[in-house]
């Protein structure tokens, strides 16, 4: 029942949504609910790494709630542009820059709530290493993440190239997102 198909151009079938893999089916589509469920993600690593590492604390829940609102703000509009600016940096490092970037961001958003504290640098970085890894594992378990799945199969000449008449999908196949 959550895995729809609609009818593409030419008749074709794709799936509007991966399978229903738990979260789907409880009405995890809608926006809001993904939004409330990452920022719960994101409360669940910032409210780990105040426990790990030594220079991050929290006084309070609602404390916890701005510094989880104003992270995720932060996440959705500064780091596009700081990610921008610091591209070389980053494609440099091999992307362990992005690790800079998001330490940057918490130790910011230390200064900005009374409540919460990051102590400095090593803090930072330590915390946002934690974050980062509770968010990407927890998000993989809720499904949260977009997702992208092409079904099916095609044949392929010697060279690599795809007969003229194989270039279209068939019926059968699927393309999940």
């Amino acid at each position: 029942p959550c895995r729809q198909r609609a009818s593409g151009p030419g008749g074709r079938l794709f799936s509007l949504l991966g399978p229903c893999g738990g979260w789907d089916c409880f009405g995890m589509r809608h926006p809001v609910m993904k939004l409330l469920l990452s920022w719960g993600v994101l409360a669940i690593g910032v409210a780990l790494s105040a426990a790990i590492v030594p220079g991050i604390s929290y006084d309070t829940w609602k404390t916890l709630l701005v510094v989880v609102v104003l992270l995720g703000l932060f996440n959705a509009f500064l780091r596009p542009i700081l990610v921008l600016f610091t591209l070389p940096f980053v494609i440099l490092t091999l992307g362990l820059g992005l690790i800079i970037i998001n330490a940057f961001l918490l130790y910011i958003v230390g200064h900005w709530v009374d409540g919460f504290v990051v102590d400095g640098a090593v803090s930072a970085i330590l915390g946002s290493l934690i974050i980062s890894a509770t968010n990407m594992l927890l998000s993989r378990l809720t499904g949260t993440r977009p997702k992208v799945r092409v079904q099916g199969s095609v044949n392929v000449d010697r060279g690599g190239n795809i007969p003229r008449r194989d270039r279209h999908i068939k019926d059968n196949d699927a393309i999940d997102v």
